[in-house]
Protein backbone atom coordinates (compact mmCIF):
# COMPACT_ATOMS: atom_id res chain seq x y z
CA UNK A 1 0.00 0.00 0.00
CA UNK A 2 1.29 3.59 -0.67
CA UNK A 3 2.40 5.56 2.27
CA UNK A 4 -0.22 7.70 3.61
CA UNK A 5 0.69 11.00 5.25
CA UNK A 6 0.82 8.71 8.98
CA UNK A 7 2.93 6.56 7.44
CA UNK A 8 4.70 9.04 5.61
CA UNK A 9 5.53 10.94 8.82
CA UNK A 10 6.74 7.44 10.79
CA UNK A 11 9.21 6.89 7.78
CA UNK A 12 10.41 10.43 8.13
CA UNK A 13 11.08 10.47 11.96
CA UNK A 14 12.53 7.18 11.31
CA UNK A 15 15.11 8.10 8.71
CA UNK A 16 16.06 11.37 10.98
CA UNK A 17 16.85 9.23 13.84
CA UNK A 18 18.55 6.86 11.89
CA UNK A 19 20.87 9.11 10.02
CA UNK A 20 21.33 11.97 12.94
CA UNK A 21 24.80 11.13 13.46
CA UNK A 22 25.73 10.72 9.36
CA UNK A 23 24.32 14.54 9.36
CA UNK A 24 25.98 15.63 12.64
CA UNK A 25 29.39 14.72 11.24
CA UNK A 26 28.66 16.56 7.93
CA UNK A 27 27.93 19.72 10.19
CA UNK A 28 31.13 19.44 11.95
CA UNK A 29 32.96 19.94 8.60
CA UNK A 30 34.36 23.07 8.80
CA UNK A 31 33.90 23.99 4.86
CA UNK A 32 34.98 27.92 5.14
CA UNK A 33 35.31 28.54 1.29
CA UNK A 34 36.68 31.98 1.48
CA UNK A 35 39.43 30.74 4.16
CA UNK A 36 39.72 27.22 1.64
CA UNK A 37 39.55 24.96 5.00
CA UNK A 38 38.36 21.38 4.63
CA UNK A 39 36.89 21.83 0.86
CA UNK A 40 38.12 18.17 -0.56
CA UNK A 41 37.24 16.14 2.38
CA UNK A 42 33.59 17.69 2.54
CA UNK A 43 33.06 17.45 -1.49
CA UNK A 44 34.03 13.11 0.11
CA UNK A 45 31.46 13.48 2.70
CA UNK A 46 28.92 14.56 0.50
CA UNK A 47 29.15 12.50 -2.50
CA UNK A 48 29.09 9.60 -0.27
CA UNK A 49 25.47 10.28 1.71
CA UNK A 50 24.19 10.86 -2.59
CA UNK A 51 25.21 7.52 -2.98
CA UNK A 52 24.76 5.88 0.78
CA UNK A 53 20.64 7.22 -0.01
CA UNK A 54 20.88 5.51 -3.43
CA UNK A 55 22.24 7.87 -6.03
CA UNK A 56 25.37 7.69 -8.54
CA UNK A 57 27.55 11.18 -8.51
CA UNK A 58 29.97 12.57 -10.73
CA UNK A 59 32.85 14.98 -9.03
CA UNK A 60 33.14 18.26 -11.25
CA UNK A 61 36.81 19.84 -10.91
CA UNK A 62 37.82 20.60 -14.26
CA UNK A 63 36.89 24.75 -14.74
CA UNK A 64 38.28 25.61 -11.67
CA UNK A 65 37.67 26.74 -7.84
CA UNK A 66 35.84 24.05 -5.42
CA UNK A 67 34.76 20.98 -6.95
CA UNK A 68 30.95 20.59 -8.04
CA UNK A 69 28.74 17.61 -6.70
CA UNK A 70 26.40 16.01 -8.97
CA UNK A 71 23.85 13.34 -7.88
CA UNK A 72 21.40 11.28 -9.90
CA UNK A 73 18.51 9.36 -8.65
CA UNK A 74 16.06 7.72 -11.62
CA UNK A 75 12.26 7.66 -11.00
CA UNK A 76 11.25 4.71 -10.13
CA UNK A 77 9.15 1.56 -11.83
CA UNK A 78 5.91 3.44 -11.11
CA UNK A 79 7.95 6.99 -11.39
CA UNK A 80 7.38 9.55 -14.50
CA UNK A 81 10.88 9.30 -16.19
CA UNK A 82 9.84 12.19 -18.16
CA UNK A 83 9.97 14.72 -15.52
CA UNK A 84 13.20 15.98 -13.53
CA UNK A 85 13.90 18.10 -10.30
CA UNK A 86 17.37 19.50 -9.89
CA UNK A 87 18.27 20.62 -6.42
CA UNK A 88 20.39 23.14 -6.01
CA UNK A 89 22.77 23.38 -2.40
CA UNK A 90 26.16 24.29 -1.63
CA UNK A 91 28.68 22.65 0.60
CA UNK A 92 30.77 25.67 1.78
CA UNK A 93 29.72 27.43 5.00
CA UNK A 94 30.58 31.18 6.33
CA UNK A 95 33.78 31.90 8.69
CA UNK A 96 32.43 31.01 12.62
CA UNK A 97 33.56 34.57 14.28
CA UNK A 98 33.02 36.14 16.23
CA UNK A 99 33.72 32.81 18.60
CA UNK A 100 32.91 34.83 21.45
CA UNK A 101 29.05 35.69 20.63
CA UNK A 102 28.24 31.41 20.29
CA UNK A 103 27.03 29.63 23.14
CA UNK A 104 28.58 26.59 22.25
CA UNK A 105 31.32 25.02 19.65
CA UNK A 106 30.16 26.81 16.10
CA UNK A 107 31.39 23.42 14.25
CA UNK A 108 29.93 21.02 17.27
CA UNK A 109 26.50 20.53 16.74
CA UNK A 110 24.31 21.17 20.04
CA UNK A 111 20.88 20.65 20.67
CA UNK A 112 18.70 23.17 23.00
CA UNK A 113 15.17 23.56 23.88
CA UNK A 114 14.52 21.85 19.83
CA UNK A 115 16.65 24.31 18.25
CA UNK A 116 20.26 22.66 16.48
CA UNK A 117 23.06 25.25 16.52
CA UNK A 118 25.94 25.00 14.17
CA UNK A 119 27.82 26.65 11.96
CA UNK A 120 26.77 26.08 7.99
CA UNK A 121 23.35 23.95 9.86
CA UNK A 122 20.76 26.52 8.02
CA UNK A 123 22.98 27.65 5.36
CA UNK A 124 23.10 25.70 3.65
CA UNK A 125 23.62 22.41 4.94
CA UNK A 126 20.18 21.02 6.84
CA UNK A 127 18.41 21.78 3.50
CA UNK A 128 20.85 19.51 1.69
CA UNK A 129 20.23 16.44 4.13
CA UNK A 130 16.39 17.10 4.09
CA UNK A 131 16.44 16.40 0.49
CA UNK A 132 18.34 13.22 0.75
CA UNK A 133 16.25 11.97 3.19
CA UNK A 134 12.95 13.42 1.69
CA UNK A 135 14.35 10.90 -1.53
CA UNK A 136 14.96 7.81 0.53
CA UNK A 137 11.48 7.94 2.18
CA UNK A 138 10.14 8.20 -0.81
CA UNK A 139 12.44 5.12 -2.85
CA UNK A 140 11.44 3.07 0.50
CA UNK A 141 7.86 3.36 -0.19
CA UNK A 142 5.63 1.04 -2.43
CA UNK A 143 5.76 3.36 -5.08
CA UNK A 144 9.31 4.46 -5.12
CA UNK A 145 11.09 7.86 -5.98
CA UNK A 146 8.05 9.92 -9.04
CA UNK A 147 10.60 11.25 -11.12
CA UNK A 148 13.59 11.76 -11.92
CA UNK A 149 16.23 13.84 -9.57
CA UNK A 150 19.47 15.67 -9.92
CA UNK A 151 21.87 17.37 -7.55
CA UNK A 152 23.89 20.45 -7.93
CA UNK A 153 26.53 21.13 -5.03
CA UNK A 154 28.83 23.43 -5.23
CA UNK A 155 31.64 24.57 -2.89
CA UNK A 156 32.07 28.71 -3.65
CA UNK A 157 28.55 30.20 -2.69
CA UNK A 158 29.90 31.57 -0.13
CA UNK A 159 32.65 33.59 -1.85
CA UNK A 160 30.56 34.55 -4.74
CA UNK A 161 30.29 31.57 -6.89
CA UNK A 162 32.61 32.80 -9.15
CA UNK A 163 33.43 29.32 -11.03
CA UNK A 164 30.07 28.05 -11.19
CA UNK A 165 28.57 29.72 -14.41
CA UNK A 166 31.66 27.91 -16.24
CA UNK A 167 30.47 24.79 -14.97
CA UNK A 168 26.77 25.02 -15.57
CA UNK A 169 27.85 26.25 -19.08
CA UNK A 170 29.66 23.19 -19.72
CA UNK A 171 27.59 20.60 -18.45
CA UNK A 172 24.04 21.98 -19.30
CA UNK A 173 22.96 18.98 -20.66
CA UNK A 174 23.71 17.31 -17.32
CA UNK A 175 21.95 19.33 -15.55
CA UNK A 176 18.87 19.66 -17.33
CA UNK A 177 15.88 19.47 -15.93
CA UNK A 178 11.96 20.74 -15.27
CA UNK A 179 12.74 23.11 -12.60
CA UNK A 180 14.87 23.68 -9.91
CA UNK A 181 14.85 23.83 -6.05
CA UNK A 182 16.70 26.20 -4.67
CA UNK A 183 19.46 26.37 -1.47
CA UNK A 184 17.59 28.26 0.98
CA UNK A 185 14.16 29.00 2.41
CA UNK A 186 11.82 28.41 5.58
CA UNK A 187 9.08 30.61 7.65
CA UNK A 188 9.31 34.36 8.42
CA UNK A 189 8.46 36.13 11.58
CA UNK A 190 5.04 35.43 11.63
CA UNK A 191 5.66 31.66 10.77
CA UNK A 192 4.52 31.92 7.10
CA UNK A 193 6.35 29.76 5.19
CA UNK A 194 7.83 31.46 2.58
CA UNK A 195 8.94 30.30 -1.29
CA UNK A 196 10.83 32.88 -3.23
CA UNK A 197 11.31 32.67 -7.00
CA UNK A 198 14.12 34.96 -7.20
CA UNK A 199 17.48 36.38 -5.71
CA UNK A 200 18.88 39.81 -6.13
CA UNK A 201 21.93 40.18 -7.68
CA UNK A 202 25.36 42.12 -6.41
CA UNK A 203 28.12 44.21 -6.94
CA UNK A 204 30.31 44.36 -4.30
CA UNK A 205 33.34 46.96 -3.70
CA UNK A 206 36.55 48.14 -2.51
CA UNK A 207 36.96 51.81 -2.29
CA UNK A 208 40.50 52.84 -1.27
CA UNK A 209 42.04 56.50 -0.93
CA UNK A 210 45.49 57.34 0.24
CA UNK A 211 46.50 60.98 1.02
CA UNK A 212 50.37 60.61 2.42
CA UNK A 213 53.03 57.81 2.55
CA UNK A 214 52.65 58.07 6.53
CA UNK A 215 50.07 59.00 9.01
CA UNK A 216 50.78 62.55 10.07
CA UNK A 217 50.67 64.12 13.32
CA UNK A 218 46.97 65.53 13.41
CA UNK A 219 48.26 69.00 14.55
CA UNK A 220 48.54 69.55 11.03
CA UNK A 221 45.05 68.87 10.46
CA UNK A 222 45.04 73.13 9.78
CA UNK A 223 46.53 72.62 5.99
CA UNK A 224 46.26 68.87 5.18
CA UNK A 225 43.56 66.81 4.12
CA UNK A 226 43.62 63.47 4.89
CA UNK A 227 42.41 59.75 3.65
CA UNK A 228 39.30 59.64 6.23
CA UNK A 229 37.77 62.37 5.47
CA UNK A 230 38.11 62.25 1.42
CA UNK A 231 36.77 58.52 1.69
CA UNK A 232 33.61 60.00 3.80
CA UNK A 233 32.99 62.80 1.83
CA UNK A 234 33.31 60.75 -1.34
CA UNK A 235 30.67 57.76 0.12
CA UNK A 236 28.48 61.05 1.04
CA UNK A 237 27.99 61.77 -2.45
CA UNK A 238 26.88 58.17 -3.18
CA UNK A 239 23.41 58.87 -1.58
CA UNK A 240 21.18 61.69 0.61
CA UNK A 241 19.89 61.79 3.78
CA UNK A 242 16.76 60.31 2.28
CA UNK A 243 18.37 57.39 1.33
CA UNK A 244 17.80 58.18 -2.74
CA UNK A 245 21.08 56.72 -4.59
CA UNK A 246 22.68 59.52 -6.45
CA UNK A 247 24.81 58.05 -8.73
CA UNK A 248 23.53 58.91 -12.15
CA UNK A 249 22.55 55.79 -14.11
CA UNK A 250 22.21 53.92 -11.23
CA UNK A 251 18.13 53.15 -11.61
CA UNK A 252 18.63 52.76 -15.51
CA UNK A 253 17.67 49.48 -17.36
CA UNK A 254 15.64 48.29 -14.04
CA UNK A 255 13.18 45.29 -15.54
CA UNK A 256 9.14 46.21 -14.43
CA UNK A 257 7.91 43.19 -12.62
CA UNK A 258 4.77 41.68 -13.66
CA UNK A 259 0.94 42.63 -12.71
CA UNK A 260 0.75 39.61 -10.50
CA UNK A 261 4.24 40.13 -9.03
CA UNK A 262 2.99 43.20 -7.58
CA UNK A 263 0.09 41.86 -6.36
CA UNK A 264 1.99 39.14 -4.59
CA UNK A 265 4.26 41.59 -3.09
CA UNK A 266 1.24 43.79 -1.97
CA UNK A 267 -0.13 41.13 -0.24
CA UNK A 268 2.92 39.86 1.50
CA UNK A 269 2.99 42.78 4.57
CA UNK A 270 6.31 43.17 6.32
CA UNK A 271 6.29 43.09 10.24
CA UNK A 272 8.37 45.76 10.93
CA UNK A 273 7.62 45.39 15.07
CA UNK A 274 8.77 41.64 15.02
CA UNK A 275 11.87 42.35 12.73
CA UNK A 276 12.39 45.12 14.96
CA UNK A 277 12.27 43.00 18.12
CA UNK A 278 14.49 40.24 16.21
CA UNK A 279 17.42 42.74 15.23
CA UNK A 280 17.20 45.49 18.04
CA UNK A 281 16.75 48.00 15.40
CA UNK A 282 17.88 51.55 16.81
CA UNK A 283 15.83 53.54 13.66
CA UNK A 284 12.87 53.46 11.82
CA UNK A 285 13.03 51.57 8.10
CA UNK A 286 14.91 53.66 5.41
CA UNK A 287 11.83 53.40 2.78
CA UNK A 288 9.68 55.85 5.21
CA UNK A 289 11.64 58.34 3.00
CA UNK A 290 11.00 56.79 -0.16
CA UNK A 291 8.94 56.87 -2.82
CA UNK A 292 8.17 52.95 -2.64
CA UNK A 293 6.58 50.57 0.47
CA UNK A 294 9.05 48.24 2.48
CA UNK A 295 7.64 45.30 0.85
CA UNK A 296 8.14 46.77 -3.20
CA UNK A 297 12.01 47.90 -1.53
CA UNK A 298 12.67 44.24 -0.59
CA UNK A 299 11.62 43.07 -4.16
CA UNK A 300 12.25 44.99 -6.37
CA UNK A 301 14.64 47.79 -5.83
CA UNK A 302 18.30 47.90 -5.77
CA UNK A 303 20.15 49.28 -2.58
CA UNK A 304 23.45 50.47 -1.54
CA UNK A 305 25.25 50.22 1.63
CA UNK A 306 28.41 50.46 3.45
CA UNK A 307 29.48 47.30 4.77
CA UNK A 308 32.51 47.96 6.49
CA UNK A 309 35.03 51.23 7.17
CA UNK A 310 38.84 50.88 8.05
CA UNK A 311 41.34 54.14 8.83
CA UNK A 312 43.21 55.71 11.12
CA UNK A 313 43.49 54.74 14.66
CA UNK A 314 40.62 52.42 16.50
CA UNK A 315 42.18 50.95 19.41
CA UNK A 316 41.77 52.09 22.75
CA UNK A 317 42.68 55.46 24.03
CA UNK A 318 43.85 58.63 21.69
CA UNK A 319 46.78 58.88 19.35
CA UNK A 320 46.35 61.91 17.35
CA UNK A 321 46.75 61.40 13.95
CA UNK A 322 46.04 62.00 9.82
CA UNK A 323 45.32 58.77 8.71
CA UNK A 324 47.18 58.35 5.47
CA UNK A 325 44.85 55.47 4.06
CA UNK A 326 40.96 54.47 4.28
CA UNK A 327 39.21 51.98 2.93
CA UNK A 328 35.34 50.78 2.61
CA UNK A 329 33.16 48.10 1.78
CA UNK A 330 30.27 48.96 -0.73
CA UNK A 331 27.88 46.58 -1.34
CA UNK A 332 25.32 46.80 -4.23
CA UNK A 333 22.12 44.69 -4.71
CA UNK A 334 21.00 44.46 -7.51
CA UNK A 335 17.45 43.78 -9.37
CA UNK A 336 16.71 42.40 -12.78
CA UNK A 337 18.12 44.35 -15.77
CA UNK A 338 21.02 45.88 -13.75
CA UNK A 339 24.75 44.43 -14.61
CA UNK A 340 26.89 44.32 -11.88
CA UNK A 341 30.32 46.05 -14.76
CA UNK A 342 27.26 48.73 -15.81
CA UNK A 343 27.23 50.01 -12.24
CA UNK A 344 31.34 49.76 -11.52
CA UNK A 345 31.02 52.26 -14.59
CA UNK A 346 28.38 54.36 -13.21
CA UNK A 347 30.07 54.73 -9.51
CA UNK A 348 33.37 55.52 -11.74
CA UNK A 349 31.92 58.39 -13.51
CA UNK A 350 30.33 59.52 -10.52
CA UNK A 351 32.92 59.97 -8.23
CA UNK A 352 35.51 61.45 -10.92
CA UNK A 353 32.84 64.37 -11.21
CA UNK A 354 32.45 64.68 -7.83
CA UNK A 355 36.00 65.28 -7.61
CA UNK A 356 37.50 62.06 -6.38
CA UNK A 357 39.32 60.56 -9.03
CA UNK A 358 42.15 59.55 -6.34
CA UNK A 359 39.44 56.99 -4.62
CA UNK A 360 40.35 53.87 -6.43
CA UNK A 361 37.01 51.69 -7.02
CA UNK A 362 37.80 47.72 -7.62
CA UNK A 363 34.73 45.42 -8.06
CA UNK A 364 35.37 42.24 -6.07
CA UNK A 365 32.05 40.58 -6.70
CA UNK A 366 29.60 40.36 -9.63
CA UNK A 367 26.43 38.82 -10.11
CA UNK A 368 23.37 39.15 -11.80
CA UNK A 369 19.77 38.78 -10.52
CA UNK A 370 17.26 36.58 -11.51
CA UNK A 371 13.17 36.15 -11.22
CA UNK A 372 11.28 33.15 -12.27
CA UNK A 373 7.79 33.53 -13.55
CA UNK A 374 5.13 33.28 -10.60
CA UNK A 375 2.52 31.56 -12.29
CA UNK A 376 4.54 28.46 -13.99
CA UNK A 377 3.45 25.47 -13.23
CA UNK A 378 6.78 24.28 -11.30
CA UNK A 379 6.47 27.65 -8.96
CA UNK A 380 2.51 26.59 -8.14
CA UNK A 381 3.26 22.94 -7.48
CA UNK A 382 5.72 23.95 -5.31
CA UNK A 383 3.42 26.25 -3.56
CA UNK A 384 0.66 23.63 -3.38
CA UNK A 385 2.38 21.25 -1.45
CA UNK A 386 3.31 23.48 1.06
CA UNK A 387 -0.35 24.20 1.66
CA UNK A 388 -0.42 20.70 2.20
CA UNK A 389 1.96 20.17 4.84
CA UNK A 390 2.19 23.82 6.31
CA UNK A 391 -1.69 24.55 7.25
CA UNK A 392 -3.52 25.63 4.02
CA UNK A 393 -3.21 28.59 1.77
CA UNK A 394 -3.12 31.02 4.76
CA UNK A 395 0.59 29.83 6.10
CA UNK A 396 1.85 30.45 2.82
CA UNK A 397 3.42 33.24 1.49
CA UNK A 398 4.94 33.63 -2.42
CA UNK A 399 7.50 36.19 -2.96
CA UNK A 400 9.21 37.44 -6.23
CA UNK A 401 12.29 38.12 -4.88
CA UNK A 402 14.81 37.15 -1.93
CA UNK A 403 16.93 40.37 -1.21
CA UNK A 404 19.77 38.14 -0.33
CA UNK A 405 22.11 37.32 -3.75
CA UNK A 406 23.39 33.66 -5.42
CA UNK A 407 23.93 32.39 -8.61
CA UNK A 408 20.47 31.91 -9.65
CA UNK A 409 20.99 33.91 -13.08
CA UNK A 410 23.10 30.64 -14.56
CA UNK A 411 20.64 28.86 -14.26
CA UNK A 412 18.09 30.51 -15.94
CA UNK A 413 20.43 31.86 -18.52
CA UNK A 414 22.25 27.71 -19.05
CA UNK A 415 19.32 25.69 -18.08
CA UNK A 416 16.51 27.64 -18.91
CA UNK A 417 14.18 26.49 -15.74
CA UNK A 418 11.86 28.26 -13.13
CA UNK A 419 13.33 27.92 -9.67
CA UNK A 420 11.44 28.11 -6.37
CA UNK A 421 12.81 27.83 -2.63
CA UNK A 422 12.24 25.30 0.17
CA UNK A 423 14.22 25.04 3.10
CA UNK A 424 14.16 24.73 7.11
CA UNK A 425 14.87 28.07 8.28
CA UNK A 426 13.21 30.23 10.40
CA UNK A 427 13.25 34.43 10.56
CA UNK A 428 15.73 34.03 13.45
CA UNK A 429 17.72 31.33 12.20
CA UNK A 430 20.94 34.01 12.14
CA UNK A 431 22.99 32.65 8.91
CA UNK A 432 26.25 33.91 8.66
CA UNK A 433 26.12 34.65 12.20
CA UNK A 434 26.85 33.32 15.60
CA UNK A 435 24.77 30.99 17.38
CA UNK A 436 22.79 29.80 13.79
CA UNK A 437 19.99 27.18 13.84
CA UNK A 438 17.21 25.20 12.56
CA UNK A 439 14.53 24.13 14.41
CA UNK A 440 14.00 20.75 14.73
CA UNK A 441 10.31 20.31 14.21
CA UNK A 442 10.93 23.05 10.71
CA UNK A 443 13.48 20.14 9.76
CA UNK A 444 11.17 17.36 9.72
CA UNK A 445 8.35 19.28 8.21
CA UNK A 446 11.48 20.28 5.70
CA UNK A 447 11.49 16.64 4.64
CA UNK A 448 7.80 16.32 4.12
CA UNK A 449 7.27 19.30 2.10
CA UNK A 450 9.86 17.84 -0.04
CA UNK A 451 8.33 14.14 -0.45
CA UNK A 452 5.01 16.08 -0.86
CA UNK A 453 6.21 17.65 -3.77
CA UNK A 454 7.91 15.23 -5.31
CA UNK A 455 4.84 13.24 -5.19
CA UNK A 456 2.92 16.50 -7.04
CA UNK A 457 5.62 17.03 -9.63
CA UNK A 458 5.07 13.81 -11.28
CA UNK A 459 1.71 14.70 -12.53
CA UNK A 460 2.57 18.87 -13.11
Amino acid sequence: MPMTTTTTDEAVKAIIKDRNEEFFDYLRFASVSTQNRNILPTVEYVKQMIEKTGGETQVLDDCGGNPVVYGYFPAGKKGNADKTVLFYNHYDVQPEDPLDEWKSEPFEPTVRDGILYCRGVSDNKANFVVRLYAIQALMDSEAGLPCNVKFLVEGEEENGSPNLGKYIKKYADLFTSDGCIWEFGGKDEEENFVIQTGVKGMAYFDLIVESAVVDIHSSLGAVIDNAAWRLTHALASLRDKDNHVLVDGFYDNIEHPSDYAREVVAEGKVNSKEMTRIYGLKHPFITKDLDWSTEEALAFYPTMTISGLLSGYTEEGTKTVLPRKASAKLDCRLVPGQDPKNIERVLRRHLDKEGFQDVELILLKGLKAFRSDLESPFVQTVKTAAEKVYGGPSKVVLSPTNPGSGPMAYFGEYLNVPVASSGCGYAESKAHGPNESVRLKDFEEGVLHMVQFLKDFQYA
